[in-house]
């Protein structure tokens, strides 16, 4: 049996509000005790874990007095220190406070919209502190129950300007750190503008600066919205614009369950994990998911374990299906090309174009040739099962 032991090139990473969750949800309260911050860089040291991420708040509340917050963050260095962690990337909380009750930079109160703005640089200066090289942007309440309380092309715009004012800060500051924004659909607020990687993806080409800006897409959020996930992956990897990414698992049509990594869609975290190790993702592995709530702090370490161990799995499954000889036959008959077409296809010309518009197709001999799809997702299906 292979070795499933998680290595610091997997760049495994978990957030703080992962491991940290306590349980908690709309119907009932905690059923772990908290941890501080400190303590659960050492619970993920001892699962394997590569790095850890934060919100603002995760580390430092954000009521504390200046000595609690040297406090903390002496703690959290120490441990960092100790585990050999590192913090690739930190976020801003712009959700939870009542103040972002409509929103942070998209709320109509423009006293909302500064203070988000304080609170975001303020958060960067301590993601790079840490040494972040990435930073998430998650707009948990830039949306609206109902369109009558917004614009949307005024949101839009509030957006670009909050996300050009600080890309012009962090290159006043001269940090080295690159912007990642996220995409969900709904929940908390009836919907959220921005829903999905392809609505961030045109939004990017959109700023002053869209050279500094990618995506950080989630299972969760795009199953939500009942999209392929690999898809909207393979459209920010083609583009460029994969800086980051957040996996974890999701049953379609559901909230936003953060479940453990493969725990509901086998077929489709392969396909994702085949896609970003064959393209060679260098980025981290970040884990934005949580353990039941009917686990103790046990069940925390078997959860974050349960992530890691079965992406390198289905690392193992990519390799294997990549090097199946039938597999790998039936993929070139289904690609095979006698270079006939050649002369049609590729860039555009006039000649081109011309000789095309002139060329006979026998339609129903080309619409009769059988694809043998079939077969191959069932062969794909059996390397899943572990009986090739």
């Amino acid at each position: 049996m292979s070795d499933y032991t998680p290595k610091p090139e997997n760049k495994f990473t978990f957030g703080l509000w992962t491991v940290g969750n306590v349980g908690r949800d709309p119907f009932g309260g905690p059923v772990r005790d908290a941890k501080s911050p400190a303590e659960l860089v050492r619970l993920l040291g001892e699962v394997g874990a590569y790095g850890v991420n934060f919100h603002d708040n995760d580390l430092i509340p954000i009521d504390a007095t200046p000595a609690e917050r040297d406090s903390i963050l002496k703690e959290f260095k120490k441990a960092l220190a100790d585990t050999g962690l590192v913090v690739p990337m930190a976020t801003t909380n712009l959700f939870s406070e009542p103040i972002f009750k409509d929103g942070a930079f998209t709320s109509n109160d423009p006293k909302v919209r500064a203070y988000a703005l304080q609170k975001t640089m303020n958060s960067i200066d301590l993601g790079v502190e840490l040494g972040a090289g990435i930073y998430v942007f998650w707009g948990g309440r830039e949306g609206t129950e109902t369109d009558a309380t917004k614009d949307p092309i005024t949101a839009i715009k509030r957006s670009r300007e909050a996300m050009n004012f600080l890309c012009e800060y962090v290159k006043d500051q001269k940090y080295d750190l690159k912007f990642a924004l996220e995409a969900k659909p709904n929940e908390p607020r009836g919907d959220i503008y921005n829903s999905t990687t392809g609505h961030m993806l045109a939004f990017i080409n959109t700023l002053d600066h869209p050279e500094m800006v990618g995506v950080n897409p989630e299972v969760a959020h795009e199953h939500m919205a009942g999209l392929n996930f690999v898809h909207g992956v393979a459209q920010a990897m083609e583009s460029g614009k994969l800086f980051h990414i957040d996996l974890n698992d999701q049953a379609f049509g559901r909230y936003d369950q953060d479940f453990r990594f493969g725990a509901v869609n086998l077929k489709s975290a392969f396909f994702l994990v085949k896609l970003l190790e064959d393209n060679k993702y260098d980025s981290s592995r970040h884990f934005d998911a949580h353990a039941y709530r009917t686990e103790d702090y046990e069940g925390v370490k078997d959860f974050a374990c349960g992530c890691m161990r079965t992406y390198l799995i289905l690392k193992e499954k990519a390799a294997q299906w990549n090097a199946d000889q039938e597999i790998q036959s039936v993929l070139a008959e289904i690609n095979a090309d006698d270079g006939s077409m050649n002369q049609y296809l590729g860039k555009y010309s006039a000649e081109k174009a011309n000789a095309l518009k002139s060329q006979a197709f026998d339609r129903p001999a080309i619409a009769g040739r059988g694809l043998k799809y079939e077969k191959l997702d069932q062969l794909t299906v059996e390397v899943l099962l572990g009986v090739r």
